[in-house]
């Protein structure tokens, strides 16, 4: 039986990126100068963090206009909380993402700015993913990441905010766990997965902005695979649609408008009981 395996590296030599820069170029650049020892193969999937993306597409906004670039970027107002050092926002971006600060960041970036999302990662990621594989020859994946935090657990993580040539779920659903119960929910999402493991390589203070990850080639697949925006949970999927105060003031707003409408219903001269 063999052994499952994978290995992850990360890219040196990436210089630092700005508007208008050739990523493919210099992404490949860098891997061609790693030596044949880190040669891309087919199979292989590229870990790429979406700073870089967005310096490259020129999203940087004076750190004076955050809060309207902020706006800008929202489509909804998930939640807000009031703290010593101002308003932090919850919100729905126009990439369909629920984040803090609709994404803007202000690390590594020079002083004075920050730093918006790509307008379209799964574009960005599949930009990415036909220049590198037609320079190298081989079938290649795309992950764009973005480093987030989660409900109930504490410190942040990466994840995949666009994808290129990637299956994105291992979809288990209808398999039979090792002890031959049906499975009904489990469906891993691989994206992440490869997200969270390659930032253990790269990150906001190693300087090494894309990782390669070997070993998961059978997840590698056309050009014209779903992108990450198909992740995302919309509609009555999403259960946690508006933080506890948001949900109390929609709750006593509807139970305010019904109570109006009540009244009106109500015979002239009736009393209520």
């Amino acid at each position: 039986m063999s052994v499952p395996t994978f290995s992850v590296w990360g890219v040196t030599g990436i210089p630092e990126i700005a508007e208008g820069d050739d990523l493919v170029g210099l992404i490949g650049d860098a891997v061609v100068g790693m030596g044949a020892a880190h040669a891309l193969d087919d199979g292989d999937i590229l870990v790429v963090t979406s700073k870089i993306v967005s310096k490259a597409e020129g999203r940087m906004v004076p750190a004076a206009d955050r809060e309207k670039a902020i706006s800008d970027d929202t489509v909804r107002v998930v939640a807000e909380r009031v703290h010593p050092g101002g308003v932090t926002r919850i919100v729905e971006t126009k990439q369909g993402m629920i984040m803090a600060a609709a994404g803007l960041d202000m690390s590594n970036v020079p002083d004075g700015f920050a730093l918006k999302l790509p307008e379209d990662p799964d574009r960005s990621a599949r930009a990415l993913c036909a220049g590198l594989r037609e320079r190298f020859g081989v079938r290649l994946g795309i992950v764009v990441t973005d480093t987030v935090g989660r409900p109930w657990r504490v410190g942040q993580t990466d994840l995949a905010i666009g994808a290129a040539g990637l299956q994105l779920t291992d979809d288990l659903r209808g398999a039979n766990d090792a002890n031959g119960r049906p499975l009904h929910v489990t469906m891993a999402v691989v994206a992440d997965e490869l997200a969270g493991a390659a930032d253990l390589v790269k990150g906001k203070t190693s300087g090494i902005p894309v990782a390669v990850v070997r070993g998961m080639e059978r997840l590698v697949q056309g050009l014209d695979a779903p992108g990450a925006r198909s992740l995302v949970r919309t509609g009555d999927d999403d259960m946690f649609r508006f933080g506890s105060a948001e949900a109390y003031r929609l709750g006593y707003e509807a139970a305010m408008a019904e109570m109006k409408d009540t009244s009106k219903a109500r015979p002239k001269g009736q009393k209520q009981d």
